[in-house]
């Protein structure tokens, strides 16, 4: 782990992000849609055009000086990225992706489909991301097992009160780590122990997890977990799989094609090794070479003060927006800001969210409205959407104090 200081100054931090110096509507940008996909730093974008400019190739082919130097990149990048989240073994246990979406399907797919049958039980949250629960619901179609539920509390943190009897039968636990809707903190180590117990499985969301608190997916206990480098500073268009060794040895390959085989003959294949056996046809490479540029600068700062600044920004914020706007404010999730990542779902008296998204445009305020691909967790809240600002490093409490500015001409506009 990084040795930075517990702090960071925000503005200094923002000034690393070129696209926030841009203006929208003559105003500052404010983006509080990190939840959905972070800005990224100079580092990262110059990371990548500097592999363009010099060492652009295709990996694990070519014998030739930049097609060397591109395998080499994205080799140091699996392995950064694998320590960043503290793998036993980087080298083999992280698989890129295109996203976690596809990352949550290739456990689904292979793990799942090899598996899961009659009488087997999956069991997932009300707080799941369509990803992690969309490809269960697939497969249970073709392997007829059953999903089960860990419900939730008044305050969406998960309901654990029957988690024993849930997990009878379990051969599977899909978790989010942090909700993207409510912010919510899972006990995952808490979950994991008690599903090995019986010999499940757990499958972790960690999407919302790895960009904003310092991860171990060996302390957390995980089978496999998943996330996405557009979420911490990286750039779209790669995915991370972070599986146990020998599970991912032991399921076949998600995609056939190029790059996954050992042999290939009139009557069938052998595939190859970890992690080439996951990572059919051209891989993300200059996308690897953006996440490690990512994570490097994450690291600089410390994942313990970025998860400090997220605390103190997210407990003003509340503070704050509750003052000014009382219980014409509905802010979904737990209270208590240690226990939620930066993630304020919010609801500003019956002003429909879209509309007042729509309306914080014009103030240069860029939240997100809408169910966030986590439908079921929208019925338990009994809404069809809300707006959601989601924090980040480069943010600060001027961008708070523009939030609840913004809102409160919104609901003096949809009030007259």
């Amino acid at each position: 782990m990084s040795d930075a200081p517990a702090t960071f100054d925000p503005l200094k931090v923002r000034a690393d992000f070129p696209i926030l110096s841009r203006t929208s509507h003559d105003r500052r940008i404010v983006f509080l849609d990190s939840a959905a996909s972070s800005q990224k730093p100079y580092t990262v974008i110059e990371a990548m055009d500097r592999y363009y400019e010099t060492i652009n190739a295709n990996v694990h082919r070519g014998v030739y000086e930049i097609a060397e130097a591109a395998t080499n990149a994205m080799e140091a990048a699996r392995r950064r990225v694998g320590r960043f989240i503290g793998a036993p073994r980087p080298s083999t246990e992280v698989i890129f992706t295109k996203n976690a979406t596809e990352s949550l399907n290739l456990v689904a797919r292979s793990w799942g489909a090899a598996n899961l049958g009659p009488g087997d039980v999956v069991l997932l949250t009300q707080l799941e991301h369509h990803a992690n629960i969309v490809p269960w619901f697939q497969l249970q179609a073709e392997r007829d097992f059953e999903i089960r539920w860990i419900p939730l509390n008044a305050d969406a943190t998960l309901d654990l009160s029957e988690l024993d009897r849930l997990l009878e039968g379990a051969k599977a636990v899909g978790l989010t780590a942090m909700s993207n809707v409510t912010g919510t903190l899972t006990p995952v180590a808490q979950i994991t122990e008690a599903a090995h117990a019986v010999g499940a499985v757990v499958v972790l969301d960690a999407c919302q997890y790895v960009p904003h608190l310092a991860t171990d997916v060996k302390a957390l206990g995980v089978d496999f977990a998943a996330f996405s480098g557009h979420k911490m500073l990286g750039p779209t268009g790669i995915g991370v799989l972070w599986g146990r060794e020998d599970l991912l040895d032991a399921m076949p390959p998600f995609l056939g094609g190029g790059g996954m085989i050992l042999d290939v003959r009139l009557d069938g294949f052998l595939p190859a090794a970890l992690p080439a056996k996951f990572e059919a046809g051209t891989p993300p490479i200059a996308e690897a070479v953006g996440l490690h540029a990512a994570v490097d600068y994450l690291d600089a700062l410390g994942m313990d003060a970025v998860r400090q600044h997220e605390i103190e920004l997210t407990t003003y914020a509340m503070k704050s927006l509750g003052e000014r706007f009382g219980p014409e404010l509905t802010i979904h999730g737990p209270a208590d800001p240690r226990v939620k990542g930066g993630v304020l779902s919010l609801a500003v008296g019956d002003v429909h969210p879209h509309d007042l998204s729509q309306f914080m445009d014009e103030h240069a305020v860029c939240v997100r409205p809408g169910h966030h691909c986590a439908k079921p967790l929208m019925r338990v809240l009994g809404v069809g959407a809300t707006a959601r600002a989601s924090f980040y490093v480069y943010n600060d409490t001027d961008d708070v104090d523009a939030l609840a500015d913004a809102l409160a001409e919104a609901a003096s506009f949809f009030s007259s």
